[in-house]
């Protein structure tokens, strides 16, 4: 089978970035074959390389958004550096920033104004609260945005909200600004323009709180916290075996119920009774819908448990922990984990959701060393060594 191009090969991408946000959506345009050129600060670079060194030394969110770029080091404070960082710009057909909230636009690398410039860029801000508004100027760290998006009121326990264990506000600003660049690269093939997109953290979360958003403002109750258990479907949580593995199962209509009373419970009068025939009865009724499955899944091991639910045609889950996922058999048998180098050598991976027809694999490229790329990107703009010495001298790169 021939293996065709990957769909962004001969892209080029210059992203000032840090942190999640914008490096989660740069390292996808990287994985599908865009050349991303990552600009750093000369004095420790990207601060998400400083978080941990979990990974064998390197910092695991560092590993996990910037796998096939290139590190160029240059100090956007001096006006030689800035002047390197816009010729790099000039022949790029991205360009993608996070900088505070205001920061681009005094070095005149917010999207309105390059796209003026450069008609065929595409330009991306990702802010966290927008570029107006009465919060445009406010820090926005994840788990404050997760706060100001509502995602926290409506996570954990009845008694404590809790944020969510991933950086979920940064992850859905990365995402809508991949997928707004991908589209705003297939309007530039029709029309031959650019144009600026514009992602916050807060819009981005926002839709992501859909369902309890929409629950709440068309006349409902907000949903309430209920730690693993589904606000408004019963029975929908996990429940505890014999042998102390949680199980987790959703029953997600009536048929679904009478085939987990029938097969599961061994309580088949409950298909009809009124106070569990529908979801509207059992979610009424939660505590003596729960008691009822816990106690049949009780009495069974997580394996017979799972076992019995599969067969009767129930959704189910294991309550997995982080190393359980690293091991997970279906991750394993459809051959998803792959290596990728780094300054420290192999670092496991996964492959990117996104499976590619044709043969392709997307280019999982190695974890920059901070300016490894520095000499090389500087020769390829024309510089002479004693160019680059100089600037290097007068710590304008790294």
């Amino acid at each position: 089978m021939s293996t065709q191009p990957l769909p962004l090969d001969g892209i080029t991408v210059v992203a000032v970035e840090q942190a999640v946000a914008a490096p989660f959506a740069t390292r996808q345009l990287a994985d599908l074959g865009a050349r991303v050129v990552k600009i750093e600060r000369p004095d420790g670079g990207d601060f998400a390389r400083g978080y941990d060194t979990a990974a064998r030394g390197l910092a695991s969110h560092f590993v996990w958004c910037n796998r096939g770029k290139e590190s160029v080091a240059v100090d956007l404070k001096d006006p030689r550096g800035l002047a390197v960082v816009r010729r790099l710009i000039a022949d790029a057909d991205v360009f993608v920033q996070n900088l505070a909230q205001g920061a681009g636009a005094r070095l005149g690398l917010d999207a309105a104004t390059l796209c003026a410039g450069h008609p065929r860029l595409v330009a991306v801000d990702i802010s966290g609260y927008g570029a107006g508004g009465p919060y445009a100027h406010k820090r926005a760290y994840d788990m404050l945005v997760q706060c100001e998006a509502g995602l926290v009121s409506v996570t954990g326990t009845p008694g404590q909200p809790v944020k969510a264990g991933i950086p979920a506000a940064d992850i859905a600003a990365a995402m809508y600004a991949f997928s707004g660049v991908l589209a705003a690269l297939l309007r530039r093939a029709t029309t031959g323009r650019g144009g600026p997109v514009e992602v916050s953290m807060l819009d981005a979360l926002t839709e992501w709180m859909g369902h309890p958003l929409h629950h709440g403002m068309h006349g409902g109750e907000p949903p309430a916290r209920t730690g693993l258990a589904h606000s408004v479907i019963a029975p929908y949580d996990a429940y505890a075996t014999v042998d102390g593995e949680d199980v987790l199962l959703s029953v997600q209509n009536d048929r679904e119920w009478r085939r987990l009373a029938e097969q599961v419970l061994g309580r088949p009068e409950l298909a009809d009774d009124p106070d569990f025939a529908t979801n509207a009865a059992r979610t009424a009724n939660r505590e003596r819908t729960d008691a009822v499955v816990a106690r049949a899944l009780g009495a069974l091991t997580g394996r017979d448990a799972l076992a019995a639910l599969d067969a009767a045609g129930i959704a189910c889950a294991r309550l997995n922990t982080v190393a359980d996922v690293a091991a997970h058999p279906q991750l394993a048998a459809r051959d998803r984990w792959r290596e990728v180098e780094s300054p420290v050598g192999a670092l496991r991976a996964l492959l990117p959701p996104i499976t590619l027809p044709g043969g392709s694999e997307a280019r999982m490229g190695a974890v920059p060393a901070l300016g490894e790329h520095t000499d090389a990107t500087l020769r390829a703009l024309g510089m002479t060594g004693e160019e680059t010495a100089a600037l290097r001298r007068d710590g304008v790169i790294a």
